[in-house]
């Protein structure tokens, strides 16, 4: 009997630890690939055998008990080392194997990962890859993914992060806009112009520049519109049509400015805290790293860096 209490304890503890790092039924049962009904009979079953109430089940939420976040805590370190210890052996394989959960913006998924995708998989036959393209920030932890792909100014201090290639934000216009509209000159001559612009509150944004040869110091222009999105590609699209003037990722606008479809204003002007410095890969800081997955940064890295050199080359030129 206690070697029965004893097996139902070990297995049915990490099951309440997924659930505690989930924060629902559904979530810890996609994590585990069983039924929400097996999580929760065997939530159920822990809870008889320990004589407490583990979970905290509302209309809208699931969350540990003082009792089960306790439990959780005291044996985390053990399941850790058991998952790390399983791993490293699995990599002893010759070739990384194994499901690589990636998440990362839709625009910048789209334009620089996905291409990049195909080949990854033709070199690395046994890695299956899942990819969430989604504006969504996901918790990595909590939403089981092994790697993020942003693009940003600041990783968390609790994640690990690989340069991939440093990025700056354009503000871009069409010809046909520009003949009809005239170019504006410095920052402040956007308040005359329709400003198409990146969707994050319900508020028209204030543009920030700062000169750059003196770029402490910062210009904010209230701008105003008629279309914001809150993505990059769509944005673009209605600048291509000449429809008016927008802040865009480079790499959603280079190409267009180098065919000459769209043109780069103020280039004397860097636009600041619109979008980020950088594209990363970044995970939550862990000793160990899964094969199949620094064999994915890795090729990542590898692939980002032309890029990377030619605007070390750009910039210093």
């Amino acid at each position: 009997m206690k070697e029965q209490k004893n097996e139902l304890m070990w297995s049915h503890i990490y099951w309440l630890g997924m659930l505690g790092t989930t924060g629902s039924y559904t979530a810890a049962a996609r994590r585990l690939g069983v039924s929400k009904g097996a999580v929760s009979l065997r939530i159920a079953e822990l809870e008889q055998v320990s004589g407490v109430a583990l979970v905290q089940r509302t209309t809208r939420s699931v969350r540990l008990t003082e009792a089960g976040e306790a439990l959780v805590n005291s044996t985390r370190k053990a399941f850790t080392d058991i998952e790390q210890g399983f791993d490293s052996i699995r990599d002893l394989a010759s070739t990384p194997r194994g499901v690589v959960r990636v998440t990362m913006p839709v625009a910048l998924g789209r334009q620089k990962i996905m291409p990049l995708i195909n080949d990854f998989l033709h070199s690395h036959p046994d890695v299956r890859m899942e990819i969430e393209l989604s504006d969504h920030v996901s918790s990595l932890a909590r939403e089981g993914f092994d790697l993020a792909i942003r693009h940003t100014s600041h990783v968390p201090d609790t994640h690990v992060a690989w340069l991939l290639q440093a990025s700056s934000t354009l503000l871009v216009a069409a010809p046909t806009y520009l003949q009809a509209h005239g170019s504006p000159r410095r920052p402040q001559d956007l308040t005359g112009h329709n400003c198409l612009y990146y969707l994050r509150s319900a508020a028209s944004p204030a543009w920030s520049f700062a000169p750059v040869r003196r770029e402490s110091e910062r210009h904010s222009v209230e701008v105003q519109g008629n279309f914001c999105a809150n993505n990059s590609e769509a944005l673009r699209e209605l600048v291509l049509a000449g429809q008016g003037i927008a802040m865009l990722p480079d790499f959603t606008a280079q190409t267009e400015v180098d065919a000459g479809h769209l043109v780069h204003l103020l280039p004397g002007w860097k636009p600041v805290g619109v979008f980020g410095d950088a594209i990363y890969a970044i995970r939550p800081y862990s000793a160990y790293v899964p094969r199949a997955v620094r064999a994915f940064v890795d090729y990542l890295k590898e692939a980002f860096a032309p890029a990377s050199q030619a605007r070390v080359q750009s910039l210093a030129r």
